[in-house]
């Protein structure tokens, strides 16, 4: 959020990959139905610059919802011991588990929309529903050392605006997915203070569709040329783009210590790590045969480009505390902070020798972010426990580069959960988070439509702004079981 997550919400990153192409005169003549159009002028296409953007959502790709326990606690667990589901929240935790074995398993559905309102008309997302899990085993070497493993899917989401929708030339869809591998041990040095560590060994995919050419520019374009036939609203050129990241390694490492029986204090740090997609692939589609006639002579080297770029998972630093004011209840607030700082830039190298002089640095400068967590549990008897919590999570993007691949916005998150034991071993773990995005108006990216600057003779805008006030909000369900002796 999403931000998946953090989707938290939706929390995003963005890759892009810009093809710049030396294009010939071309004299084009098609047909359409039973009607020959034959342009009057050549369309003179040199030195067209066709920009395409690789993107996932910067804001909503850091997946803060990978608990269905904790989920019903605003996803708190820095200063809480979780068992096998520490190696996530704070490895150190793990140290304090009074079992042999803790086995767990969650999934979580993110069901995430966002709506663009533009001239007084809205429009919406129709995303397909993420499934960050976690799954983690647990077990006992000595009463004070532990180890485990996990895997979970610490980033990932997806956006899909639709194909022909007034924002295409800047995102259609995306979709994110990274996967972690964690080993991790954890020690309890003296009683009461632990440490623990893990190697995060992480991996991932993107796909990407956007639109290559505005259809109201390639409209004047062929009035200007004498041809009446006009695209509307359907974009006449798109672009799928894929890449397979190879793996990175980072490290999640935490301490915690109990102040006393009532409060419990614990610091968690993930290191940053860089995945890098060594040779993406792209494949150009068309509207009709009218754009494929008209276009493709330019836009099928696409089908030939390779790529490669870098998408930064950013540190992340959180600190927490718990306190138990009677024995039935704890309560858990988490501060989390998120070095989307180092995000200043993306590098976009192309593998083919002709496309190398258009190699590109993209400014992006984001900022540091917080989300804070509040989170309260209650034991209603012996197999029965509630939770409910509140998280308050701030954007890292810079309102300045806009895009609706990254609605990003503060959020406000309230949860509900629950947890059944239908025997003493076995845990059923329920809960429900609600996203509401505060807004964004009037929000505004810049681009250069590209398309117009390679016909300056025409008279047509370049430098363009897509303005849209945006919303987003989400519904997360989560389930989850866990089995321990």
């Amino acid at each position: 959020m999403f931000s998946l997550g953090r989707l938290n919400g939706f929390k995003c990153l963005t890759l892009s990959a810009v093809f710049a192409l030396d294009a010939k005169f071309y004299l084009l003549t098609i047909k359409v139905k039973t009607k020959n159009f034959k342009f009057m002028k050549k369309l003179i296409l040199a030195s067209m610059a066709l920009a395409v953007s690789l993107t996932v959502m910067a804001e909503g790709y850091q997946v803060n919802t990978l608990s269905a326990r904790q989920g019903g606690m605003a996803h708190t667990g820095v200063a809480l011991k979780l068992g096998a589901e520490s190696m996530y929240f704070n490895p150190a935790g793990m140290a304090f588990m009074d079992k042999s074995l803790d086995l767990t398993a969650s999934v979580n559905g993110v069901a995430a929309t966002a709506t663009a309102t533009i001239d007084g008309k809205e429009y919406e997302t129709n995303n397909k529903v993420s499934t960050p899990m976690n799954v983690g085993a647990a077990f006992s070497i000595y009463d004070n050392l532990k180890a485990g493993v996990s895997m979970y899917t610490p980033y990932g989401s997806s956006i899909d605006w639709s194909t022909n929708w007034p924002g295409a030339v800047l995102n259609q869809s995306v979709n994110l997915a990274t996967y972690t591998i964690q080993p991790t041990v954890a020690w309890e040095i003296v009683p009461g203070l632990s440490v623990g560590a893990g190697l995060m060994v992480s991996w991932g995919t993107v796909d990407l569709n956007k639109g290559l050419v505005s259809p109201s520019t390639l409209d004047l374009v062929l009035g200007a040329l004498g041809n009446d036939y006009r695209f509307g609203s359907t974009t006449p050129a798109s672009v799928n783009l894929k890449g397979t990241a190879n793996i990175a390694l980072g490290f999640n490492v935490g301490a915690m210590y109990d102040i006393n029986e009532q409060w419990t204090v614990g610091v968690n740090y993930r290191s940053r790590m860089t995945m890098r997609v060594k040779s993406g692939d792209a494949a150009v589609t068309y509207a009709n045969d009218v754009a494929s006639a008209v276009l493709s002579s330019t836009l099928n080297v696409l089908n030939e480009a390779n790529f490669s770029a870098e998408m930064p998972m950013p540190s992340v630093l959180t600190f927490g505390v718990s306190y138990k004011p009677i024995e039935a209840l704890t309560l858990a607030f988490d501060a989390q902070f998120t070095g989307w700082s180092t995000y200043k830039s993306l590098e976009i190298n192309f593998l083919s020798d002709q496309l190398t002089p258009y190699n590109q640095h993209l400014t992006k400068d984001y900022r540091n972010s917080w989300a804070f967590r509040l989170g309260a549990q209650y034991a209603l008897t012996n197999r029965f426990d509630i939770r409910a919590g509140f998280i308050v999570d701030t954007t890292p993007v810079n309102i300045s580069y806009y895009n609706p691949e990254t609605p990003g916005m503060t959020k406000l998150e309230p949860t509900l959960g629950l947890s059944f034991r239908p025997i003493k071993n076995v845990s059923i773990d329920l809960s429900m988070l609600y996203v509401a995005g505060l807004g964004k108006d009037n929000a505004s990216c810049p681009y250069t439509d590209l398309l117009a600057a390679s016909m300056p003779n025409l008279g047509l805008p370049v430098n363009k702004t897509f303005t849209a006030d945006y919303k987003v909000h989400a519904f997360v369900p989560s389930i989850g079981v866990s089995y321990n002796f």
